[in-house]
Parts: C-alpha cells; sequence; structure tokens
C-alpha cells in the first residue's frame, strides 16, 4: 500500500505505471484530480491500446470536497441507420462481435472529458488541455514498451482480429504479436491526441478531425456517421446510492451494470456476516451477486427505454425482499447469460479532496478490431451487446444507449473517510469492487491487501463459454471444499490472474492521509506526492 503524508498534493491510480506517472505529472504541475484522470485516460489509450481507446466510452463519477457525486456519462448512442432491418439487410441475425458492423456507436470518451473538464473549470481547474495530453502524445510518437498482457492478448485474439481494417499493420508485427518489451508506436494517434489538445474534445465530434474521424468509418464500413458525431453530447447526471452500515455508496446509473454493484454490497451487508475470508463471506457475496445479476440481466439497457426504474431496487423493502431470498449454506443453481469486456478503471484524489473515479472502455479487448486508418486508433464494439429481436432495453436502434459492464464507484464513510475504486473486468466489475470494498470497508483489511488476496469470478471468462465459479488457487483448500460442498461449480485458475480484472483504490482520510493501492495483476501503480 501507498501512503502520503498529510501535507501532499494527491494520489493517483490506474493498471498502468506510465499512465499513473503522467496523472502524477498533472498533479504537480498544479492540476487537479479531474485533469490528471483525463491524462491518465489518455496514455492508458495509448500505452494499453488492447484494454482501451478514444474510440471507446467512458464514465465518471466525481465528487467535489463536501459535495455529492456528479455523474457525467460519456457514453455514445447507436448510428441512425442501426437497426434490425439494417442488419437483416446484410445477413445478420444478431450483431457481429468484430468488424465495422460492430462499431455501431458514436465514441463517447472524449465528449465525457470534455463535460468532466468543464466541470473542472468550474471548480478552478485552469491546465491547458495540450499540457495534459502531452505525455499520451510522447508515448504514441515516440514509442512505449509492449505489456506482457499486450503481447499474450493480442496473440489469443489475433485470428479473429487480424483480418478487421487496418489492425494488423497498426498492431502486428510481422502477421503476429509484437513482443513483450518491444518499443511500439503509434504516430497517427498521436498527432490526433495533439489536434485534439490544440482544438479541444468537442473536434472529436464537429470540424476537420471530426470529418477524417467520419470518413475513416466510413472507409472501414461503419455505420457510424458524420452526422451521428456530431449530435453526440456528454451528459451530467445523478448517480445511483444506497446507504449500507458502514457509510453510503455511489456507482453509475443505466446502461451500466452499477446497478449491480451497489445491490451485491446492500445485500451482503444484510446478511450479517462478521468475519472476512470465512465461507460465509465468499459464498454470501456469490450469493448476492446471483440475485443482483438477475435484476439486471431483466431490467437494464437503454435508460430511455427501462420498464422499471434502478432506483426501485434499492428500496429498504426491496433489498430486504431480495435478502430474505439468499441460502447462507446452500448455492443456488447457476449459470445465467454473462458478459465479457475489456476496460480500465483509474482513480484520482487531489489535496482539495476532489475526488474522481472513471472508467473507460472499448468493451473487447481492441474493441471492433476496426483501426480508423489516417486517424490511428480503433473503435469499440459496445454495440455488440444489443438484440435485434425483442423489444426490451437492449434492442438495437438509433440513438439507444448500448448496455455497458463498465461502473465507477466511490464510498463515503461514516467516520468521513473518502474512496475511489473500481476495477476492469466485464461480468467479474461488480465481483471485484464487492471483493475489495467488503474486504476494507466491513472487515478492515488493509486497502492493498484487499485489492492482492484472492479473488474469484462467476461466469464467463473473456472469450470463454465456461460459466463456473473461478477461484484463484491461493484460497484455503478447506474453503473451497465447503464451497464445493455448498453446491458452487468451481473450477480452479493460476495466481493472479488477469481473468479477475485489474483493481485499484484511493482512501482520503478527513485528517488529509491518502492510502493507494494498484493491483498486482497489473501493470499498474499506485503514486502520490
Amino acid at each position: 500500500m501507498l501512503h502520503t503524508p498529510r501535507s501532499r498534493r494527491g494520489m493517483v491510480t490506474s493498471p498502468h505505471h506510465l499512465a499513473s506517472e503522467a496523472g502524477l505529472r498533472v498533479l504537480r504541475d498544479g492540476g487537479n484530480a479531474i485533469e490528471a484522470t483525463v491524462a491518465m485516460g489518455a496514455a492508458l489509450a495509448v500505452v494499453y491500446p488492447h484494454m482501451t481507446s478514444i474510440g471507446g466510452d467512458g464514465f465518471w463519477l466525481i465528487a467535489p470536497a463536501g459535495q455529492a457525486p456528479i455523474a457525467i456519462d460519456g457514453c455514445g448512442g447507436a448510428a441512425a441507420s442501426a437497426s434490425p432491418d439494417y442488419y437483416r439487410k446484410h445477413g445478420h441475425d444478431a450483431v457481429p462481435w468484430r468488424g465495422p458492423m460492430a462499431a455501431n456507436t458514436v465514441a463517447g470518451t472524449v465528449g465525457g472529458w470534455g463535460e468532466a473538464l468543464a466541470l473542472s473549470a468550474e471548480l478552478g481547474g485552469h491546465m491547458p488541455l495540450a499540457r495534459i495530453l502531452e505525455d499520451a502524445i510522447w508515448s504514441a510518437e515516440n514509442g512505449f514498451p509492449v505489456t506482457l498482457s499486450q503481447h499474450e492478448l493480442t496473440a489469443d485474439k489475433c485470428a479473429e482480429l487480424k483480418d478487421a481494417p487496418n489492425f494488423a499493420k497498426t498492431f502486428l508485427v510481422n502477421g503476429g504479436a509484437p513482443k513483450e518489451a518491444s518499443t511500439m508506436r503509434l504516430p497517427a494517434l498521436g498527432e490526433t491526441l495533439r489536434r485534439i489538445g490544440r482544438d479541444g474534445p468537442r473536434s472529436f465530434y464537429d470540424g476537420a478531425l471530426a470529418r477524417d474521424i467520419a470518413a475513416d468509418l466510413a472507409r472501414c464500413g461503419s455505420p457510424v456517421s458524420a452526422e451521428d458525431l456530431s449530435n453526440y453530447r456528454a451528459e451530467r447526471r445523478k448517480p445511483l446510492s444506497v446507504p449500507v452500515s458502514v457509510g453510503q455508496l455511489f456507482n453509475f446509473p443505466p446502461p451500466t451494470q452499477g446497478l449491480a454493484s451497489l445491490m451485491i454490497l446492500a445485500l451482503f451487508d444484510r446478511l450479517g456476516v462478521k468475519e472476512g475470508e470465512s465461507f460465509a463471506h465468499i459464498h454470501g457475496l456469490i450469493e448476492s451477486i446471483k440475485q443482483a445479476f438477475m435484476v439486471r440481466d431483466r431490467i437494464v439497457g437503454d435508460p430511455s427505454s427501462m420498464v422499471e426504474q434502478a432506483e426501485a431496487y434499492l428500496t429498504p423493502k426491496m433489498l430486504d425482499q431480495l435478502a430474505s431470498k439468499i441460502d447462507t449454506q446452500k448455492a443456488l443453481p447457476w449459470p445465467r447469460p454473462s458478459e465479457a469486456g475489456d476496460t480500465v478503471w483509474m482513480g484520482a484524489i487531489d489535496s482539495n479532496g476532489l475526488s474522481v473515479s472513471f472508467i473507460q472502455s472499448i468493451y473487447f479487448e481492441y474493441g471492433s478490431g476496426c483501426v480508423l486508418e489516417n486517424s490511428g486508433f480503433v473503435w469499440q464494439n459496445r454495440g455488440a451487446s444489443f438484440q435485434l429481436s425483442g423489444n426490451g432495453p437492449r434492442l438495437i436502434g438509433p440513438g439507444r444507449k448500448p448496455f455497458h459492464t463498465l461502473n465507477p464507484a466511490m464510498a463515503f464513510f461514516n467516520d468521513g473517510r473518502r474512496m475511489v475504486y473500481g476495477t476492469m473486468g466485464g461480468e467479474g466489475q461488480p465481483q471485484t469492487q464487492a471483493a475489495v470494498f467488503s474486504r476494507y470497508g466491513f472487515f478492515g483489511q488493509g486497502l492493498q491487501a484487499a485489492v492482492t488476496a484472492p479473488r474469484w469470478l462467476l461466469g464467463k471468462t473473456w472469450g470463454e463459454n465456461s460459466v463456473t465459479l473461478k477461484l484463484e488457487n491461493r484460497f484455503d483448500p478447506a474453503l473451497v471444499s465447503q464451497m464445493h460442498a455448498a453446491g458452487h461449480d468451481i473450477e480452479i485458475l493460476p495466481a493472479f490472474t488477469s481473468t479477475m480484472g485489474h483493481a485499484g483504490a484511493i482512501v482520503r482520510h478527513p485528517d488529509g492521509l491518502f492510502e493507494g493501492a494498484t493491483d498486482p495483476r497489473s501493470d499498474g501503480a499506485a503514486m502520490g506526492y
């Protein structure tokens, strides 16, 4: 765990050390937590290109000191031409997972940066965007070392990605995955970031850069048009929130699965578990996950199309009712449908108490696989989560927002501590949030210990069909036996596997002390000064 003295300016954490360094440099140069987070998001779009891109979506929770959090929705909607008939005319009975037809939603990340920076300016932030993007641009133009995760995931997914427009010439070397520690340069992306820094985030959607992006999308075969880009706006929203015994939890509303993350911890809190790392702890969380996921999968999707409101499932009466369905000794039969995903979470808190929890994603590793030829970045495939039949909130349609696994988390403790936390990992995001928060918040583990401790994943991993309860092999064998006996279908995975996500957290104490943690499963770092 990283601690900083009470007189220091702040702390950042992200899943790549170069991105954390970019955020720390912004703080050192007088920037605030929002500006530092934009710097990290931009840097990650360069040095972690398999996990995120400016061609994806992003969601923010931002809490000024002494105030409730503000949510910023950086999620783009489906293209105006995207409809069930559009896909049927192109010979599809489902939205493809990869390729141009999967690149069917506007990328909202850069617009979300813009709205976050507008809020930053309202709070006194004044750092120029060109300075904020400086580290990202340098890495894109001068090169960065390929991580082991980039090498492994590129090799693993090469067969399904190599024929996507411009993917091979951008991210492959001699037709294969780049070697770990080799140098990769992304000069076209560097130039795009330089243009955004000069002309502002809105240039991604209107003006010369937007025209170039639209032309690149058209060459790829994406249905997203210049008009779709121009019509996009990020928006401020009210977060979801629920009380628990130790404080107040916050997360993002639909179209994200933030509802499930809050429900899990609120349901578990009602079970009255007294001991961490016990059967009651792990089994209780997993059974809470099942109850929350059943609600999520039934109601969550495009907010304007939802019949039931997420807030209805965070009332004491509803939570009590759902908690009463949990058998504390026996596993509920599973599986249910699962979601995959690749994402980055990052957080920052500055000396003024401004707290930021931000998550940025392209859905699958390398998203749609489509790289914009002249703009130099990959476009997301988040719209692959749309359905082509039925009439629920996940049915594709012009402007509709796709279901998102993304959900940034924040907690205000009763004793005055403020915590930002989150993870990548698709289906595993609410589960890892529950593991980290319950260990730290309910059972008093150290922050780094809570992130490092063995984790689980109920449901599918990236691109796999297995829906077992996966446990890292560091769990106590006696506990594993108890879980087996309770009816859990268990699969053992290696220690510190990235399948369990890349988590991180920062806590600011009322006296100004900072704590930070990063995941040993990632390439990240928590940094403060």
